[in-house]
């Protein structure tokens, strides 16, 4: 019995040990973004006009119409919302766009260019990349960057003002993306015409997506060095900055307040950085209703403008989605951000 007391108690104290070892930064990391989330914002950082918002599908499958233009141009007119990013659609793996996707797309743009003089339209293309899953888009294939590179002439072609890539998920230092970037904004300057992604999070703590990409197999972030490679390729940035498995408010409004320095530090004043906000609702692990507001993300934007420059001109913020928006949503951006 002695021995087995004893071997009881040194796997209590091995247990314990673990348990502070996976605790003692979690709550370190933890309360830094609840200080990070306290202090005022500086005066005048608001709305520089430069803000955006992602659209559904249905603007451009034949499920909107005239009225549902007519309501959205009347909301936007008093917001900063000047790039619309509009679900078209997703591609396929192979990197090609059906045009059936979008027979109202031609519609819309010119709908939105009379309704709102100085909003340009964006196509928003994406796909689910084979990275963690053996289903999915390759961009190590030339053949398949070069079919995504069509699909950015086509929609072009069509009107568009610019072309929005979202691929996910995507690794930090994929040097194919890269390359699809340049081959993409090629295209996009011949025409005049943006090149803007979506962006994964920065790493909170340096070299953190290595260490999640081992644990949960799902590197998640970028580096800071990664993202502004990206930046660097492209004429606006929208960071996803939600889902983030923060359960407090004040903790979500904390990561964000440090992901917009974070970003402001790596993105080239030359280049349009925007911040996402949460215009929808779910309850599940990675994202937590109660705590990603849009109340708690503005405040937490301009927290993170005002400590690292909050002069920044081509900054602004981007609604996700305006499907799963509501009028608390919509009440929180005019009040904290639009003024």
């Amino acid at each position: 019995m002695p021995k087995k007391r004893k071997r009881l108690r040194r796997t209590r104290r091995i247990a314990l040990a673990v348990l502070l070892v996976l605790l003692v930064p979690l709550l370190t990391a933890e309360t830094a973004l609840r200080i990070n989330y306290m202090g005022d914002p500086a005066d005048g950082t608001y709305t520089r006009n430069r803000d955006a918002i992602w659209l559904g599908h249905a603007w451009v499958d034949g499920r909107k119409k005239d009225t549902d233009l007519t309501t959205l141009a009347r909301d936007l007119r008093t917001t900063g919302i000047r790039d619309l990013y509009v679900h078209t659609g997703p591609m396929e793996h192979d990197g090609t766009l059906p045009k059936s996707l979008y027979p109202r797309a031609r519609w819309l743009v010119d709908a939105v260019h009379r309704e709102l003089p100085g909003v340009r339209v964006q196509a928003f293309l994406g796909d689910v990349l084979a990275t963690e899953s053996p289903d999915g888009m390759r961009l190590e294939k030339a053949a398949t960057r070069a079919a995504v590179v069509d699909s950015a002439r086509q929609v072009l072609d069509v009107g568009y003002d610019g072309v929005h890539l979202d691929l996910e998920p995507l690794h930090s230092g994929d040097r194919n993306y890269l390359t699809l970037l340049d081959d993409v904004r090629a295209v996009t300057r011949a025409r005049d015409a943006q090149l803007s992604v979506a962006a994964h999070q920065i790493d909170p703590l340096p070299g953190f997506h290595s260490f999640w990409g081992t644990v949960a197999g799902h590197p998640k972030w970028w580096s800071q060095a990664f993202f502004g490679q990206v930046a660097r390729r492209v004429d606006q940035i929208a960071v996803m900055s939600y889902d983030t498995m923060q359960p407090l408010e004040s903790l979500y409004g904390g990561y964000v307040a440090q992901q917009t320095s974070l970003a402001l530090e790596a993105t080239p004043p030359t280049t349009h950085l925007l911040m996402g906000l949460p215009f929808y609702h779910e309850n599940r692990f990675g994202h937590w209703n109660h705590a990603e507001t849009v109340a708690a993300a503005v405040r937490g934007v301009r927290l993170g403008l005002s400590r690292t420059d909050a002069d920044r001109e081509r900054f602004g913020v981007a609604a996700y989605i305006d499907f799963a928006a509501t009028e608390e949503d919509w009440a929180s951006f005019r009040d904290g951000w639009v003024r």
